[in-house]
């Protein structure tokens, strides 16, 4: 069965009367429903990749569907045959036949880059929050890809899509379905509320299960435990101070941070009232969520708690929230925070570093801003970089994409087959060139230092240029191509010396004192960070860490550079 309006839905499943907004829900039976693939387009804007669906049938006959595009969706390709290869090489050359049509427009290759399952949750809960329209084709795949991704035994859902159910899985999917429009006495739904019911209910959740849950209204902010947006305000020296984390955690504490001080809770609707019975094994009154702050299911448990963790925790909620914690400080740690995230937001044009902190980022500036401020709407838009659609439903990605990284080694690919100089790819390489001149990063970012940044002029992100973080590895993969491809008869010199040395530059500022590179700036603090660790289902999280796959990156890339550029900055690059 089709649906092919795309008109948008929030808010109450099993209602027809209007949301806050003036959108009216839409409710999924249990029959198999999915949009016509037909209808949908990848639109690729110097490597910002988002799906549309269309409407019409004019629609559908001025944008036709690429190669990439029904590939993407599992569809016929109807492309002709190519020859049996009885030879490596001839192997190589079909399979590049095959991968230049799938080239999009700018120069550049995408793909899925799916595989977790709570990064859907974080999304859905915000649009919902913030009352942003969901078109009905994307909550259509959306719970497509969720029932597809079901653990087909129990019900449930994992961390990820090959992990066993979860309380975090299986709590935050099921609440997606929900506010989806998926009934609760759909059979997959009740099926799944059994497991959840089975493993203790929402009540035994990670640290962020019970974030989320939260801030949607169906939990009390009593069962999460502190995240303090004082940490920011500690000195620079201090041996845990922010800065010093992982890049990845301390984005995402820093949001969480600022709504969790501000205790965001979406007031109650029928649904979220409704939510509130079917995620719990008592009755929602009788829970005394503050004795739930540690409580866990043993199958989420990954990385437990430390002693000292639960002390600091048992501290801040006892003795630092209601007898030391003035309000002035308070204002003080959330106007730093806040501000901090407009950085972030200013740094990425609201792309964000990733698909959690983008919409954490996105609820701290409806809370701050307001509903209809720019920041909100901007985020609203950049959030859709993160969907992919394919045969199975709409997921979410891990990333705003795979852009820079996939188009570098599709280069260097090209290139060790001995095929670079074959005229029949040099349209192809061409573009890849282009693609990669065009998303180099040009600039650092402003006052770096005070959004503790790491250098990245010269480099290239994982994604694209906007998203804007620098990577070990991405830049040297990157370079490497540039610098292969520009030394190859036949194509031009896009990326200048000055350029390629500015890559090296932030290059040479990302060494580890053990000699090794981590992904997005050098270690900054202790392993004994680790020891705060309270996300629970995520391990070696706190701080950056050497990786072979990283150092070897770089070291390739320069020593392809010493070769053509033997004088600049020698000594340094032997060592």
């Amino acid at each position: 069965m089709t649906r092919q309006a795309q008109a948008p839905i929030i808010g109450h499943a099993k209602s027809n009367k209007k949301a806050l907004n003036g959108t009216v829900a839409v409710k999924v039976d249990e029959i198999d429903r999915s949009t016509d693939f037909r209808r949908w387009r990848l639109l690729d804007e110097r490597g910002r990749q988002t799906w549309h669906y269309l409407e019409t049938d004019d629609e559908i006959e001025r944008w036709p569907q690429s190669v990439a595009d029904k590939h993407f969706l599992g569809l016929p390709l109807n492309l002709p045959d190519l020859p049996t290869a009885k030879t490596t090489l001839a192997s190589a050359t079909n399979a590049l036949s095959f991968l230049s049509k799938l080239q999009l427009p700018p120069g550049n290759w995408a793909c899925e880059y799916g595989g977790p399952m709570f990064l859907l949750p974080g999304l859905v809960i915000t649009w919902y929050v913030t009352e942003t329209p969901i078109p009905a084709p994307f909550a259509t795949e959306i719970t497509r890809y969720l029932f597809a991704r079901q653990n087909p035994k129990d019900g449930g859902w994992g961390l990820h899509i090959e992990g066993e159910s979860t309380v975090f899985g299986t709590a935050m999917n099921y609440v997606v379905m929900r506010l989806l429009g998926v009934s609760e006495e759909d059979k997959r739904m009740v099926k799944a509320r059994g497991t959840l019911h089975g493993m203790g209910g929402a009540v035994n959740g990670p640290h962020w299960a019970k974030f989320w849950l939260s801030v949607l209204g169906v939990m009390g902010w009593d069962a999460v435990n502190p995240v303090p947006p004082e940490l920011w305000l500690l000195p620079d020296w201090a041996p845990i101070a922010p800065w010093r984390w992982w890049i990845h955690m301390r984005q995402v504490f820093l949001p969480m941070s600022y709504i969790y001080s501000k205790k965001f809770s979406y007031p109650l609707t029928p649904l979220t009232r409704q939510l509130r019975e079917e995620l719990y094994i008592q009755t929602y009154p009788s829970i005394q969520f503050r004795s739930h702050r540690n409580t866990i299911s043993p199958r989420d448990n990954y990385h437990p708690k430390t002693a000292l963790l639960s002390t600091i925790n048992w501290a801040l909620v006892n003795v630092w929230n209601p007898y030391l914690r003035m309000d002035a400080l308070r204002k003080r740690a959330e106007k730093w925070a806040f501000d901090l995230i407009e950085r972030e937001d200013e740094n990425t044009d609201f792309a964000n570093l990733g698909p959690v902190n983008g919409p954490m980022n996105t609820l701290a500036c409806y809370i701050h801003d307001g509903p209809d401020s720019y920041s909100v709407k901007r985020h609203r838009e950049r959030l859709h970089d993160f969907l992919w659609m394919k045969d199975e439903g709409m997921l979410m990605n891990g990333t705003n994409g795979v852009q820079t990284w996939d188009t570098s080694f599709v280069v260097q690919a090209v290139i060790e087959a001995g095929l670079a100089e074959d005229p029949k790819w040099r349209s192809m390489l061409t573009k890849a060139l282009e693609f990669l001149d065009d998303q180099q990063i040009r600039e650092n970012v402003r006052e770096q230092d005070i959004c503790y940044r790491q250098r990245r002029k010269g480099a290239w992100a994982f994604s694209t240029r906007e998203q804007g973080y620098t990577v070990s590895d991405c830049t040297s993969e990157a370079l490497k191509a540039v610098i292969l491809l520009q030394r190859t008869p036949g194509f031009p010199t896009l990326v200048s010396d000055e350029r390629i040395k500015d890559a090296i530059d932030t290059l040479l500022t990302m060494q580890n004192a053990s000699g090794g590179f981590a992904s997005y700036e050098p270690t900054r603090g202790s392993e004994y960070m680790e020891h705060l660790n309270a996300a629970e289902v995520f391990g070696r999280i706190m701080i950056e860490y050497d990786y072979p796959e990283c150092t070897t990156a770089v070291v390739t890339a320069l020593s392809l550079f010493t070769q053509h550029y033997p004088a600049y900055r020698a000594e340094k690059i032997a060592k």
